[in-house]
């Protein structure tokens, strides 16, 4: 699927307030007899500005860039990948995950759409469906209960009762923590080296030299032999295929 028809399926998701229960009303923006073709224009034009935002909540880019991030402190590295790198290495990432939601809701959605067999509301709905059915995969229960107690639902029977707004916040909650989880257990064995070299200068009255300095090329090293980035990528790409 090409990358306009990715941000065709983007929009179709953008619209919906939630993916169940009442007509929402960006749906009502799209009727002909309610408002003319270049007020609708306009509409659309203004909700594709919130492409971004989409990309970041439902999506698993906030897990790959915060990781990364964090693997780039971890190392010691200042501008190493610049952050130009580390966006746009978690950009393709995030559509090599995601690439299956997204043919999923292409197919669904848009597809039917484009031939003229569903409305715009059925569109919608059915766009969102896939991206709802993976953030619930990811989602922490903890963290959702925590969100529909803040919301004030009651009688949550199944996830098809959990509204869109509700379940993106708890999605994102989740991402983070998991992020945090992976950036911690990558900062052990380079925390270690660091505190081996400190070890190592203090014990030969070496207090002027920086420790970070010369620790540097073993974690480099000890990174690139391990393959640390094969390792970290195929990782963290299987664990959103659980």
């Amino acid at each position: 699927m090409s990358l306009r028809s990715i941000g065709i399926v983007l929009f179709l998701i953008l619209l919906p307030v939630r993916a169940y229960g009442a007509e929402p009303l960006t749906s009502l923006f799209l009727k002909e007899e309610l408002l003319s073709t270049p007020v609708r224009i306009i509409i659309v034009l203004t909700i594709l500005t919130f492409l971004p935002a989409i990309l970041l909540t439902m999506t698993s880019f906030v897990r790959f860039v915060i990781v990364f991030s964090l693997l780039r402190n971890a190392l010691g590295l200042q501008q190493t990948p610049p952050n130009q790198v580390i966006i746009g290495l978690s950009l393709f990432m995030t559509l090599f995950v995601m690439s299956p939601v997204f043919d999923k809701a292409y197919t669904q959605a848009f597809q039917p759409y484009r031939e003229g067999k569903i409305g715009d509301y059925e569109a919608l709905s059915r766009a969102i469906l896939p991206f709802r059915e993976f953030m619930l995969r990811q989602v922490d229960e903890k963290d959702l209960i925590v969100f529909v107690d803040m919301a004030g639902i009651k009688d949550v029977k199944g996830p098809e009762d959990i509204p869109t707004r509700v379940l993106i916040p708890a999605f994102l909650t989740g991402e983070l923590k998991r992020a945090f989880e992976i950036g911690f257990i990558l900062f052990i064995p380079f925390l270690v080296i660091d505190m081996v070299v400190a070890s190592v200068l203090m014990s030969m009255g070496m207090l002027m030299l920086p420790p970070v300095l010369i620790s540097l090329p073993f974690k480099l090293m000890l990174f690139v032999l391990v393959d640390g980035w094969t390792l970290l990528i195929g990782s963290m790409v299987r664990s959103f295929q659980i």
